[in-house]
């Protein structure tokens, strides 16, 4: 597949004061002089501060990492993760379609999002507010089909499940990511067999990290989780 930057560009790109440290403290890792081993963890953060990598983005990246611009161009076109064109404001939707979740129903998730958002995947709905693709493998067969929006993964879905969390997300709202049939992590469908200590907690670690905020995608857009 080309992979070519989007026609329309931003009139230029600036990373907020935060990420700007971060991005420093990300660069002192790296031994002096190999500044550009830096360059998918800064793209990554360029990503989730404004959805996609535009070319001044690029630019300006290739000159806190002291590399040519094309240089930049060609792991941010490389790697499909991420995306050269904008996509939805408030998520990106992506549905995992590979075996394990393709055998529990993901093609009925992908169909949700063709009524839902667009017809097409990479194609931003008629707000602009959202979008999807299909993607590869993401790791959480255990609890399939999933679907990643940002950091956060929603597992364990159905197609009626699914549609009432883009509905929730059109509202302005967001559903508490993880399991969506209460599955503390991935213990079997029919319940724990081993290891059944009490839980003190009602969802899992990387969920909790979400829930509060700190560590999830759509801090940006600067909306609040539904209380639990």
């Amino acid at each position: 597949m080309l992979r070519r930057i989007h026609p329309i560009q931003p009139n230029g790109f600036k990373f907020s004061a935060t990420n700007m440290k971060w991005a420093k403290e990300k660069i002192k890792k790296y031994p002096p002089g190999r500044k550009a081993s830096a360059v998918i963890p800064i793209l990554w953060k360029v990503q989730e501060q404004e959805g996609w990598v535009s070319r001044p983005a690029i630019d300006c990246v290739a000159k806190i990492l002291e590399m040519d611009p094309i240089r930049v161009l060609e792991v941010a076109s490389f790697y499909f993760m991420f995306h050269l064109s904008p996509m939805g404001d408030v998520a990106h939707i992506q549905v995992c379609g590979t075996t394990s979740c393709m055998l529990s129903g993901s093609e009925d998730l992908i169909k949700v999002c063709k009524e839902e958002i667009s017809q097409e995947p990479h194609s931003r709905s008629s707000d602009g507010k959202f979008s999807w693709e299909e993607v590869e493998c993401l790791g959480a067969c255990a609890n399939a089909p999933i679907v990643q929006i940002g950091k956060d993964y929603f597992e364990d879905l159905s197609e009626k499940k699914f549609r009432g969390l883009v509905k929730l997300l059109k509202r302005g709202k967001i559903p508490v990511p993880g399991s969506q049939v209460g599955r503390f992590s991935c213990e079997p469908g029919n319940g724990q067999k081993s290891l059944q200590g009490k839980n003190k907690e009602k969802n899992n670690a990387s969920v909790q990290l979400a829930l509060r905020g700190k560590d999830t995608v759509f801090k940006k857009n600067k909306l609040k989780f539904n209380s639990v």
